[in-house]
């Protein structure tokens, strides 16, 4: 079936890179909630409209949260097994525990309640006295780290899996590492991913008729859960067979093509529930459920192809974004919500507020990782 090998997959330098860019697409997406568009956000300055430049905001962010978060639940499914098989079990769970415990609980007690007062100010209460108040109350708000909480909960959840099917030992450091089996089973056939699609849509509507999109539990929206347990699994069984290095063209071309023609089916239906209220009501929750997983696969695929080990750095700024790819995601929300707030006054159409704010910090963001990232104990947990 296979032979022993060192699990630890070459370098990728084009995953490291597209995490990078996924993570300046979620500032952009929390930007144009900013503005106008679908979600939650700690600051909101344009309301929900049917202004056409809202709408394509709208439709902006509904196509990311079909596949963008799933991305990121796939790359650390991918990186867990190689990373679990260097370091042994203990390593790797303390390196766990420090890289996303520590900013999950840095962010939920200190710049989460600091960027919810940052937001208050909008409505003229101080941010001292709101900060204050949240800190005295001990209010935790874990913002955009339920990633890292719920990253927390898949890895420990894989860590059990594999112990009760004896893949673990008690090993520490590389010398006594698990040996993973590098096998060589073949790529999911497409059957298998319909059906994964199909299961995927079936298991989020039903997570709906419970936790309706929106609904948070412990700071997670379980509605969204289907995909991102799926896809964390897949990325688990892609390191151990070594898919991402040889994905199929002709799978790859397929399923982005299906992801285009389905595009534009819920702008469609969600136009036409204007006039039959049934379709909002009834059709279109259960088309939203089945339409998320076959636009990302698709897109999750291309992306892999694109950014597959065939891809190598070219720019300084693309291995500086790869590295500070994290740090970004931890800080954003207070650097958006500043920089919404200064140009608030700005008179101007959403659209071109979204793109200059967003714009805007991404690089501030970027720069403000890049500084964090000198100090060598910051540099250890981001």
């Amino acid at each position: 079936m296979g032979q022993v090998a060192d699990p630890a997959h070459p370098h990728q330098p084009g995953l490291d890179l597209l995490r990078g860019l996924c993570t300046l697409l979620v500032v952009l997406h929390h930007a144009a909630i900013t503005y106008g568009a679908i979600g939650g956000w700690y600051h909101r300055e344009v309301a929900t409209s049917a202004r056409l430049d809202v709408q394509l905001l709208v439709f902006f962010c509904t196509v990311n949260q079909a596949w963008f978060m799933g991305l990121f639940f796939l790359l650390s499914g991918y990186f867990t097994p190689p990373a679990l098989a260097r370091k042994g079990w203990r390593d790797f769970v303390r390196g766990r525990l420090l890289r996303l415990g520590l900013p999950l609980l840095v962010y939920g007690f200190l710049i989460g309640p600091a960027t919810i007062a940052l937001a208050a100010t909008a409505r003229g209460k101080p941010w001292i006295d709101s900060f204050g108040l949240l800190l005295q109350r001990h209010t935790f708000e874990n913002g955009p780290l339920w990633f890292a909480q719920a990253l927390l909960l898949m890895t420990g959840a894989a860590l059990v899996w594999w112990w009760v099917w004896g893949r673990l030992s008690p090993a520490r450091g590389p010398a006594g590492a698990t040996a993973w089996q590098i096998d060589s089973r073949p790529w999911p056939s497409r059957r298998a991913l319909w059906l994964a699609a199909l299961g995927t849509g079936a298991a989020a509507w039903c997570l709906r008729q419970v936790w309706p999109v929106g609904h948070n539990v412990w700071g997670l929206q379980l509605g969204y859960f289907a995909s991102y347990l799926l896809l964390f699994a897949f990325g688990c069984r892609a390191a151990r067979s070594g898919w991402l290095e040889r994905l199929p063209e002709a799978e790859v071309r397929f399923w982005w093509r299906l992801a285009l023609g389905c595009l534009p089916v819920l702008p469609v239906l969600y136009g036409l529930g204007a006039h039959w209220t049934v379709l909002r009501s009834s059709v279109l929750p259960l088309a939203y459920a089945f339409w998320e997983p076959l636009v990302a696969w698709g897109v999750l695929l291309r992306l892999l192809q694109a950014f597959g080990p065939a891809w190598q750095a070219r720019r300084a700024w693309q291995s500086a974004l790869s590295r500070r790819a994290f740090a970004i995601y931890v800080i954003h929300p207070p650097v958006l919500v500043a920089v919404a707030l200064a140009g608030s006054g700005v008179q101007a159409p959403p659209l071109l507020k979204w793109a200059v704010t967003g714009s805007l910090s991404c690089l501030i963001c970027f720069v403000v990782a890049g500084w964090l990232l000198r100090s060598r104990h910051l540099a250890r947990v981001l």
